[in-house]
């Protein structure tokens, strides 16, 4: 590569960073997220988005051009990083002038007086000049990080990920910590502040992360070697101390994080419910599904009839009898909706999917059911769960007295979402492994090689819609019981997008990918409320990311993963000679 190449393309690398940083300011991301503190007093997370932009334009720019300058890459590596943060720092400036200058507020409404001052550090268009300080020394850090060796890179990018992660999740642990007794509310204070951490808190995570991952990539050979010395009964006592950790992990959670992490915490079970459900569809049978929320509006509205104490309730009766009843209901629509759509494949299944599904919420919506299912006004007062027996129904808008213990908070509920989940999973894991689950896998590969192998799709694909149905029935029968209400408002498409969504991010085919998924797509927008607005962005740049880095998921299964990398996997046939 040629010096002028070099610059060049250094400069090409700056000008789409700071286009990338212009970005972010005009969808609010950066004034948004500077009301929260990566460490307080010192950083925001919006700033922290573009001196990560700056920093990793540098270290791209540092890596393409690590070949130049043969003998001294150090310096080629040092320019790159410089000239790459520096027309980043020459874009964002020019963006504060143009904005101080013409009203583009009037067409970017995130472009205010705000935003401007948060760019020049509180010194209005006087401190353009910080602007390019600020984009050159991160450019020049993220070219000097590639100088690092791997064994100090990886310690410093693990450090740093964790001192993110702990400042966005800072209210959650504080909370939890205030929550306790003793020195551990002391502890939450010195680490945590309202909006961050604080900068002790950041020094204690940082140092303490490197020394950790130092320590372990010096002793995981050792560690690793002694468990696998241990007898059978020792690594199984390992395997049952863990499992009983985690599940003291699990039920002490609700009373310590409280009513609004309880929620959290259901709404992502139900989105794994309806996640292992729609699995069995799309990652075991290959059945391309958008219609999916319909089953899970069926499983709820089904709950809200025959629980709601209001005037659309029918029989009245207890949630642990209308729960099953809900579940069949929604495995019926679901071979309902497998009968006319057998024939069909491919994209051509979505739509027909994607119709049923918003054929669902419509009629539920509409006036033409109104006096069965409250069209607009929907169905009110759904009966919480009760351990014990219900009173005698009154009257119209009159609970049943529970004649034991009512199940009503989010903490409670956590409860059965938490066994619901778990018990679907299981089921799940020994469908996949069953005759059905490898005649559904057999499908996805090939139809017609199937049928010729003598599996029945017709049997195969009707019990792949009535169990995928089933489980979003069960995700919604508890999410009514969890609102108190059901509304065909509530029912969109966008849930069904979030669910295809959570399985290609988390793997499609892997049930544990499903749980990662729902946590990362539905869980960490849900606790971050300033990440809500940007949910849609986020799904794209996380879809994006996923199929460019990890096209198998997040955490795959094997099949997918031998799958997409079965030409890597292949050997290469050696040359013959005649």
């Amino acid at each position: 590569m040629k010096k002028e190449n070099f610059i060049w393309n250094s400069i090409k690398i700056g000008l789409v960073a700071g286009a990338i940083g212009i970005f972010l300011c005009l969808v609010g991301m950066v004034e948004i997220f500077s009301k929260r503190d990566v460490v307080k007093d010192v950083i925001s997370l919006g700033m922290f988005l573009l001196l990560a932009t700056s920093v990793l334009a540098g270290f791209i720019a540092s890596r393409r051009t690590s070949d130049l300058l043969e003998g001294n890459k150090a310096v080629s590596n040092l320019l790159a990083g410089t000239f790459a943060g520096l027309f980043t720092g020459i874009v964002l400036a020019l963006f504060v002038l143009f904005s101080s200058q013409v009203n583009l507020r009037a067409v970017f409404l995130n472009v205010t007086p705000a935003l401007l001052e948060l760019l020049t550090f509180g010194q209005g268009t006087d401190g353009v000049w910080q602007i390019l300080v600020f984009g050159t020394v991160a450019g020049l850090v993220g070219g000097a990080f590639l100088l690092l060796s791997p064994s100090i890179r990886k310690p410093i990018v693990n450090a740093v990920m964790v001192i993110i992660f702990m400042a966005l999740f800072s209210s959650l642990f504080r909370v939890i910590m205030v929550n306790q007794s003793g020195g551990i509310e002391k502890a939450a204070k010195y680490l945590f502040s309202q909006t961050g951490l604080t900068a002790n808190g950041g020094l204690i995570f940082f140092f303490g992360t490197i020394l950790v991952s130092v320590l372990r990539s010096s002793q995981a050979g050792k560690v690793q070697n002694l468990v696998d010395k241990l007898p059978q009964k020792g690594k199984l006592s390992l395997r049952v101390a863990s499992i009983i950790l985690l599940a003291y992990v699990v039920i002490m959670l609700p009373n310590a994080a409280g009513p609004f992490i309880a929620q959290v915490v259901v709404i992502i079970s139900l989105y794994i419910l309806m996640g292992l459900g729609l699995n069995i569809e799309i990652g075991f049978a290959g059945l391309l599904d958008l219609g999916f929320v319909a089953f899970y509006a069926i499983g709820a509205y089904t709950v809200g009839l025959l629980t709601s104490y209001g005037e659309f309730g029918l029989q009245h009766v207890s949630f642990w009898v209308a729960v099953p009843i809900a579940v069949l209901v929604a495995m019926l629509f679901g071979g309902l909706l497998g009968v006319p759509v057998l024939g069909v494949r491919g994209d051509y299944l979505a739509i027909a999917t994607l119709g049923f599904g918003e054929i669902v919420r419509l009629l539920a919506g509409s006036d033409f059911m109104a006096k069965y299912l409250g069209g607009p006004r929907g169905i009110i007062g759904i009966q919480k769960p009760c351990i014990g027996t219900l009173g005698e129904f009154v009257a119209v808008d009159v609970p049943r007295v529970c004649n034991g213990i009512e199940l009503g908070k989010p903490q409670e509920i956590y409860f059965i979402a938490i066994a619901s989940a778990l018990l679907i999973a299981f089921f799940s894991y020994r469908l996949r492994e069953s005759r059905l689950g490898r005649a559904w896998m057999a499908i996805r590969e090939d139809e017609d090689v199937a049928e010729a192998l003598g599996i029945k799709l017709v049997q195969a694909k009707l019990l792949a819609y009535m169990l995928g149905a089933a489980f979003a029935g069960l995700g919604g029968a508890i999410f009514a019981t969890l609102v108190g209400s059901i509304f065909a408002s509530s029912m969109q498409l966008i849930v069904s997008i979030n669910v295809v969504a959570l399985i290609i991010v988390g793997g499609m085919g892997s049930i544990p990918g499903v749980v990662v998924g729902a946590i990362a797509l539905i869980g960490l927008p849900e606790l971050l409320r300033e990440v809500s607005e940007f949910r849609f962005l986020l799904y794209g740049a996380a879809l994006v990311t996923v199929m460019i880095a990890k096209p198998e998921g997040l955490w795959p299964s094997q099949n997918i993963r031998r799958e997409l990398h079965r030409e890597e996997a292949a050997p290469i046939p050696s040359e013959t000679t005649s």
